[in-house]
């Protein structure tokens, strides 16, 4: 295993009977890197963080984890691990400050370390009230608050800001790249591709269980090939006047592959002289409607 790979899942597979939720993936995480896993509902995702967390034991294939291959319940309690499920059940009952306390306690934290969270994730002002009491979004910082309240080597993250605000969610991400700093590892499973975006290393991408593809964005462009589009009105008046341009044009726009992108912009600064002009890249979520899209070609 590289020195700084702190997840390593080599040939995984997960059969129910003759159905197959995860078929021979292999990923590795480093050691403070974001690493967004991504699939329709039924990819395999949650399968997979299962076989992470050993509630769910694999069929076949290894997991190591900070260099120990954790086979077994004892292996893996040696693990500093934190997990924040997608629809996270709370003590209602009891007040936020308990149900940290409660955690801390179980993990063998030292109960100072509860106040400090508290304040860091700005639940203070609501310590001695019962989690009844708290908002959608008081309830997701809670939750994320247990799970690193061990300050965790690695960090597993199931939907973390589903249904949250956007300065709910940015505060989410905020706290995830501090942990990134320390040098967590994080796997974050979300639909959410806009929000993700720029908060990730790299992406993995499934389907039925399988891998359709893997890297960071700049990589996926590559790989799926997805064209760049040039925008401005220099544009515009370039493609009007310009043969050469006017055939690489549809509808009036210049979309270019990723590989022509060099050459168009030498083109449009030497030969045309225009200067003024951007470039719209694909995103993630349009990197992922082309892999789901395309699933039964090999994009990986």
């Amino acid at each position: 295993m590289p020195i700084n790979s702190v997840i390593q899942v080599q040939n995984l597979i997960k059969q129910y009977g003759e159905f197959t939720a995860v078929g021979n993936i292999s990923l590795q995480v480093h050691a403070g890197e974001t690493l967004a896993l991504l699939g329709h509902n039924g990819a395999g995702k949650s399968s997979l963080i299962k076989m992470l967390l050993g509630i769910v034991k694999p069929t076949s294939g290894q997991i190591t984890m900070m260099g120990k291959t954790v086979t077994h319940e004892k292996d893996r309690r040696q693990i500093n691990l934190g997990y924040l499920p997608e629809n996270i059940s709370l003590y209602e009952k009891l007040t936020g400050k308990e149900v940290l306390n409660y955690f801390a306690a179980l993990k063998r934290i030292d109960k100072s370390k509860v106040l400090q969270v508290l304040e860091e994730f700005g639940l203070e002002h609501a310590q001695d009230n019962p989690v009844k009491s708290y908002s959608k979004g008081m309830k997701q910082r809670l939750g994320f608050a247990q799970a690193i309240l061990s300050s965790p080597d690695i960090l597993l993250l199931d939907e973390p800001t589903v249904g949250l605000d956007p300065q709910a969610s940015l505060f989410m991400y905020q706290k995830i790249d501090e942990l990134k700093r320390q040098g967590c590892a994080i796997v974050v499973c979300t639909h959410e591709l806009a929000v993700v975006e720029d908060n990730i290393d790299r992406a993995f991408i499934m389907a039925n269980g399988m891998e359709l593809a893997s890297g960071c964005v700049e990589t996926l462009r590559q790989l799926t090939d997805l064209k760049v589009l040039f925008k401005g009105e220099e544009i515009n008046q370039a493609i009007a006047e310009d043969e050469f341009l006017n055939t690489l044009a549809v509808n009036n726009q210049l979309l270019i592959h990723q590989v022509d992108k060099p050459r168009v912009m030498q083109y449009l600064t030497q030969h045309c002289g225009v200067y003024n002009f951007s470039i719209e890249e694909p995103g993630l979520s349009d990197i992922y409607h082309h892999c789901m899209n395309n699933r039964h070609q090999n994009v990986a």
